[in-house]
C-alpha cells in the first residue's frame, strides 16, 4: 500500500477513489431517471422470449456453474491473482458463447433442412387431390427429428378442432424462425383463400430453403479455420500467462499488488472486448420473424403507399375489429 500511495498521475489512490465515486454518482443517477421515466411495455412475444431465455440461462448456469467456479478456484491458488480466477471462471462460463457459434449454426441447417423436406412432402402429399387438413398428418409422419415435436402438436391442435390457420400461427411461434414463417405463411393463406397454385409455391419455397442450407455450408466451413485460429490463440496466451505465474514468479510479482491487478483487469477486459468482437463478425445475420402477434387482438399494420392518389406516406393501423387474421406482420 505504500508504494501504491507513493505513485502519481492515474494509478494514485486518490484518483482511483474518485473514479469509483464517479462511476457511484453516475449509475445511481441513470438508475434514478430510469425509475423516473420508467420502461417501455414489451409486446407479448417479446416477453415470451425473454422468459425462455431466462429458464435457458438458469439451465446453463446450473450446468457451467460449478465448473467455471471449480477452475476459477484452482487458478485463484495456482496464481493468487484474484483478477486471474475471476476472469478464468468467467471465461469457462462463456466459452460456449463466445467460442461455440459452430454448433448454433448447425442447428440451424438442421432446421431449415428440415423445413425444406418437410415442405417437399407436403408439396408431393398435395399433388395425390389431398387437402391440406389431411396432407399435414400425413407429412408430419416422416418430418425429420427436428420438426416432429412440432408438427406432432399442430396434428393434436387439429384433432381438437382447432382452426388451421390458428394451429398454423402457433406452429411458427413454436418453430421460432424466419424461413419458418414464409413456409407458414403461405399454408395460411392458402387455407384462408382455398386458391390454387399451392404445390407451386410450396416447390419453389423448398428450393430456397435448400440453397440457403447450401450458402450456410460454404460459410461455415469458410469460417472453421477462422474460428480454430482464435482457439487455439486463446489456449496458448493463457497456458502462457499460467506457466509464467506458476514456474516463474519474479517476472510477474508486479501484478501481485493492487495496481498490478487493476492493470491486469484491464488486459482481461481488452481480451473480452476482442473475443467479443469476433464472435459478433463469425455471427450470421438472419432476418427477424414478421409472422407474430403482438396481442390478442391483431394489430395488421400496412406497408407505407409509394406513390398514387391518395397516398399519405404514413402508415395504416387497421382496429382489431376490422379484420380477423391471426398474424401480424412486423415493420
Amino acid at each position: 500500500m505504500n508504494s501504491l500511495g507513493s505513485m502519481g498521475g492515474l494509478f494514485s489512490l486518490t484518483v482511483l477513489y474518485g473514479l469509483a465515486c464517479g462511476v457511484a454518482v453516475g449509475g445511481g443517477l441513470a438508475l434514478l431517471v430510469v425509475a423516473l421515466r420508467g420502461l417501455p411495455a414489451k409486446p407479448e412475444h417479446e416477453k415470451r422470449q425473454a422468459s425462455e431465455r431466462m429458464s435457458e440461462l438458469v439451465r446453463f448456469a446450473g450446468q457451467r456453474g460449478s465448473l467455471a467456479v471449480g477452475v476459477g478456484l484452482v487458478v485463484l491458488l495456482l496464481t493468487r491473482w484474484a483478477v486471474a480466477g475471476i476472469a478464468s471462471g468467467i471465461l469457462v462460463f462463456f466459452w460456449d458463447k463466445l467460442f461455440g457459434g459452430a454448433a448454433e449454426e448447425r442447428a440451424q441447417m438442421k432446421r431449415v433442412e428440415a423445413l425444406a423436406a418437410w415442405t417437399e412432402s407436403l408439396r408431393d402429399t398435395i399433388a395425390g387431390a389431398v387437402g391440406l387438413e389431411q396432407a399435414i398428418p400425413a407429412s408430419a409422419r416422416a418430418a425429420a427429428p427436428v420438426l416432429r415435436p412440432h408438427l406432432d402438436a399442430l396434428v393434436d391442435r387439429l384433432r381438437a378442432r382447432t382452426p388451421l390457420p390458428d394451429a398454423l400461427q402457433v406452429l411458427a411461434d413454436e418453430i421460432d424462425d424466419a424461413s419458418a414463417d414464409i413456409i407458414v405463411a403461405a399454408l395460411i393463406l392458402n387455407a384462408r383463400l382455398r386458391g390454387p397454385g399451392l404445390r407451386q409455391v410450396l416447390g419453389a419455397l423448398a428450393k430456397s430453403a435448400r440453397e440457403e442450407v447450401d450458402m450456410r455450408q460454404r460459410v461455415m466451413a469458410q469460417r472453421a479455420s477462422t474460428r480454430r485460429s482464435v482457439q487455439i490463440v486463446v489456449a496458448v496466451s493463457i497456458a502462457f500467462v499460467l506457466g509464467l505465474s506458476i514456474f516463474n514468479r519474479e517476472f510477474v510479482s508486479p501484478y501481485g499488488t493492487a495496481v498490478g491487478q487493476l492493470v491486469l483487469a484491464c488486459v482481461c477486459g481488452l481480451f473480452a472486448l476482442g473475443f467479443w468482437w469476433l464472435r459478433k463478425l463469425s455471427t450470421v445475420e438472419t432476418p427477424d420473424r414478421f409472422l407474430v402477434r403482438d396481442e390478442p387482438g391483431v394489430q395488421f399494420v400496412r406497408p407505407r403507399p409509394t406513390g398514387g392518389e391518395g397516398g399519405t406516406g404514413q402508415s395504416q393501423t387497421l382496429p382489431p375489429h376490422a379484420n380477423t387474421p391471426t398474424e401480424g406482420v412486423r415493420r
